[in-house]
């Protein structure tokens, strides 16, 4: 970790000012193939909602399930109704059986996902409806464990960016992505930075 930081001391000092402030970096580990579709479900059941609303809808998913472990044919043999009942709404209930439907009918290769490079990951997983970009993005994070991964769409690397910098209003793309550039090759870490400010006095 010491070595991404002095990457952030050396290229943006004002990124590495904000993470004294934060105070604290996790390493961003891969998650086991055995828990991929799982965790795309945790992100299509988030989606727009606070972390609070987001794992309490979450939990209920999961206790619909033996022992809470999330299989994509146990998904498709409860009713659009059982899976309703945890909270998600009718959209993201079709979202999640789309996403089991493709597992299954092996249109989307889950398994060899780790193999393939973040473009291609994003190409292949929304292709699946009610799997966006922003999602793909999270899941290359968070769960694959990519290390260079920037949400251009992310509301709160927005706000962040807007708070650090100083902008007054949104910033261009063009703009972003010359800050952004900076960060590279540890783009999530600094996305993390980013998401951690937000909790903090300016």
């Amino acid at each position: 970790m010491k070595h991404i930081l002095r990457h952030f001391q050396k290229n943006d000092p004002r990124l590495y000012e904000y993470f004294i402030k934060v105070g604290e970096l996790y390493e961003i580990k891969k998650d086991k193939p055995a828990n991929y579709f799982h965790r795309l479900c945790k992100e299509i059941i988030c989606q727009q909602l606070s972390d609070k609303s987001g794992d309490t809808i979450h939990d209920r998913f999961r206790k619909l399930f033996p022992k809470r472990f999330v299989h994509p044919s146990d998904v498709l043999q409860l009713s659009h109704e059982m899976l309703r009942s945890s909270g998600m709404s009718n959209a993201k209930t079709r979202y999640v059986k789309n996403l089991a439907e493709a597992i299954v009918n092996k249109t989307l290769p889950i398994i060899r996902l780790d193999k393939m490079n973040d473009e291609e990951i994003i190409v292949e997983l929304t292709k699946v409806k009610g799997i966006g970009r922003w999602t793909a993005e999270m899941f290359l994070i968070f769960v694959l464990g990519r290390e260079n991964v920037f949400s251009y769409g992310d509301l709160g690397l927005k706000k962040s960016l807007m708070k650090i910098y100083g902008f007054k209003k949104e910033p261009l793309k063009k703009t972003v992505e010359k800050i952004v550039a900076r960060w590279s090759p540890y783009k999530s870490y600094a996305s993390r930075i980013l998401w951690e400010s937000l909790k903090i006095n300016p």
